[in-house]
């Protein structure tokens, strides 16, 4: 599993302290597959109101400090807060806690030994828009990762817009379009778990904008901004042609679609195995 021990470790212990409305998110939340191609660098805590950050703040401080961890405090303000979170072997993690927009596509998922995580269609589509918004090789490496196991790239950039109303779908792709070169050298400073070819990584990731501007130009514009989900299985996908889909828009907090979910927890047996594939992990 991607994530280090002190990841697994830390994230274990806090589990009990996260909810809907605080919850992993980030490159920590995409990494817990074995499939994932890379590790992150530190834990991503998001909150949905700027006030509750100082409060999960000291309360993950208080039940760390009781187990034989130590904080080091590199950031506070409001909304945001850094810390280094060391153990007794003196191994380090960061660890933010930070306000997030509660906006987003579905509720967080609960995973055992973990807590809440954001969903997969929103870690994936908070993913594109960083990409957007700055040129990391980690991005990179992630959105090449997501369009594979989560949405096809024209679809996570179609949903984007719903989140930042401010782009439409075809811009969208044209400034992903400025993004994805990557060099051999910005490879060996990622911590990557399996090998990759830069190359072929760029060669995936031009394809998939290709693909997704030739997708984009057959939606209708008034559902941009929108997932779409198989009426008969509930799973989001980019429908081709007439396929028969439902639209599925963001809301604050996010949305389960009824009946094929309830609030009460995550029992659409496709779902399940869907998420479960994704994390890698059982589903309480």
């Amino acid at each position: 599993m991607p994530l280090t021990d002190i990841q697994r470790k830390v994230l274990s212990l806090l589990a009990v302290n996260r909810s809907e409305e605080s919850h992993l998110a980030g490159a920590a939340g995409l990494h817990m597959s074995e499939k994932s191609p890379r590790r992150s660098a530190d834990i991503d805590l998001f909150h949905d109101r700027e006030e509750a950050v100082a409060s999960a703040f000291a309360k993950d401080r208080a039940l760390l400090e009781g187990n034989g961890y130590s904080l080091t405090l590199q950031l506070s303000q409001p909304g945001f807060i850094r810390a280094i979170v060391s153990d007794r072997k003196n191994e380090q993690i960061r660890v933010d806690w930070a306000y997030d927009s509660v906006w987003r596509f579905m509720p967080p998922v609960q995973l055992e030994d973990t807590g809440y995580v954001l969903h997969p269609v929103d870690l994936a589509v908070n993913k594109v828009l960083a990409l957007v918004g700055r040129e990391e090789p980690r991005d990179f490496i992630d959105v090449v990762y997501l369009h594979q196991r989560v949405l096809p790239l024209g679809a996570l950039a179609w949903a984007a817009c719903g989140k930042d109303p401010g782009l439409n779908p075809q811009m969208l792709l044209e400034l992903l379009a400025r993004r994805g070169r990557i060099r051999p050298e910005d490879m060996k400073r990622l911590d990557l778990a399996v090998a990759l070819d830069p190359v072929e990584q760029e060669g995936i990731y031009r394809e998939a904008l290709q693909r997704g501007r030739e997708w984009v130009a057959t939606r209708p514009a008034e559902e941009a901004g929108c997932l779409y989900r198989r009426p008969d299985t509930g799973r989001f996908f980019a429908p081709e042609g007439d396929e028969s889909h439902v639209v599925h828009r963001g809301s604050r907090g996010g949305v389960l679609p009824v009946p094929d979910l309830q609030k009460t927890g995550l029992n659409h047996a496709d779902e399940r195995a869907e998420l479960e594939s994704f994390f890698e992990q059982r589903l309480k």
